[in-house]
């Protein structure tokens, strides 16, 4: 699913790009904003759609591991053990506020905190063990999460083709989860996954602007991926079977400034 989100915005960037350049092969515009890119700063707002999901990292040895009843309360069995972890995404939205400070002729700093809406699901095949009979169950957590982000960003920007220009850009993300289940508790013997409220990403990205007569239009493709582990170990097989949990987000911005 994260591919499939990649390659439409990848696909969508593209043809974009191709359809200025036509356009501008045709015929000579007429400059816009032509001193916009010379002001020392100026701001701007983001509506994006997001894809968050987690990278996961079982333990070593994870199908070996057998671990009692206790650690699995939701789910009558004996013992059991981790067969299998995967991360599964689903698509959410991001809005934020643009400051953009000019470094050079090309270069320029950008300060994006921004608010991101997102659920994650985190799907484990579990071996289950009853009276001796062995039993393959799925079971899905779902993450909700609420970011508070505050990402830093270098932006370098190609020479403007009439009234466009490419660009990439690279920096780093630090980011408060408000929705964290970090100290909830185990209710109803329903076990929530708790993670850690705070992280930290690296990003990368790439895009393209659009000068028009009143305020530059940008189109923005972006990857984060999480350097922290985020997962809280409270001792069941949900979280003690997880070597690393990291945070990845993709994200397809339209931008105004």
């Amino acid at each position: 699913m994260a591919n499939t989100f990649l390659r439409t915005s990848v696909l969508l960037i593209l043809l974009v790009f191709l359809g200025i350049q036509n356009l501008y092969a045709q015929r000579q515009k007429v400059i816009n904003l032509q001193k916009y890119d010379l002001e020392p700063y100026h701001f701007g707002f983001i509506l994006a759609a997001n894809q968050m999901l987690f990278t996961v990292k079982p333990v070593a040895n994870h199908q070996f591991i057998v671990y009692g009843s206790d650690a699995a309360p939701d789910f009558a069995s004996d013992s059991l053990s981790l067969y299998d972890v995967t991360s599964t995404p689903t698509p959410g939205f991001t809005i934020g506020i643009v400051g953009n400070l000019r470094l050079g002729n090309n270069a320029d700093l950008r300060f994006i905190p921004s608010l991101s809406f997102g659920e994650r699901f985190i799907d484990y095949s579990i071996l289950r063990y009853r009276n001796g009979t062995p039993e393959l169950i799925d079971i899905r957590k779902t993450v909700a999460s609420t970011y508070v982000e505050f990402p830093l960003h270098v932006k370098y920007r190609s020479k403007r083709l009439n009234n466009f220009a490419a660009y990439v850009l690279g920096g780093a993300k630090y980011s408060i989860d408000l929705a964290s289940n970090k100290r909830n508790e185990r209710e109803n013997n329903n076990i929530a996954i708790k993670l850690n409220n705070q992280d930290l990403a690296l990003e990368v990205g790439t895009g393209v602007d659009f000068y028009t007569n009143y305020f530059k239009f940008g189109i923005e493709l972006k990857m984060g991926y999480g350097i922290t582990n985020i997962m809280v170990d409270d001792g069941s097989v949900y979280s003690a079977s997880i070597d690393k949990l990291n945070s990845k987000i993709f994200q397809l911005s339209f931008t105004f400034e």
